[in-house]
């Protein structure tokens, strides 16, 4: 069966596990879902990830995730630009999230980025989802 928000689902799957206090979870690899694991990681809201071979033969991303005293890093993450509905934005049009306490991340010509480094890239993009 094929998935019609591959990255969705990720999303899906990270606040289930934190909602459940798990230590990791797994996820169907993709090109797409490891850029945005990337940024995740470089700005703190999880410990790690690693491709790895599932146990039917399809790659698999696990995914760590990362607690302070207890509580999941990741409060609320939501998908913005989804199948049904492209969501685009300039750099100038880009709005803060939570007044700079969150992050937006953004499918853009340099790669996949926060807003942050979209910013002081100059480029702005699809905006695929927000973390708080």
């Amino acid at each position: 069966m094929t998935m019609t928000d591959p990255l969705g689902d990720m999303l899906t799957r990270i606040r289930n596990g934190q909602q459940a206090n798990l230590n990791s979870i797994t996820s169907p690899a993709s090109n797409l879902r490891a850029n945005v694991l990337d940024v995740l990681k470089r700005e703190g809201y999880i410990r790690d990830y690693e491709r790895m071979q599932g146990d039917s033969g399809k790659p698999e991303i696990r995914i760590e995730l990362k607690y302070h005293e207890g509580e999941p890093v990741i409060r609320t993450i939501t998908r913005v630009s989804k199948p049904g509905r492209r969501v685009y934005s300039s750099i100038r049009d880009l709005a803060r999230v939570s007044n700079g306490l969150g992050i937006a991340i953004l499918s853009t010509p340099k790669g996949v980025l926060s807003d942050s480094e979209a910013r002081a890239e100059h480029v702005g993009g699809e905006v695929l989802c927000n973390v708080i």
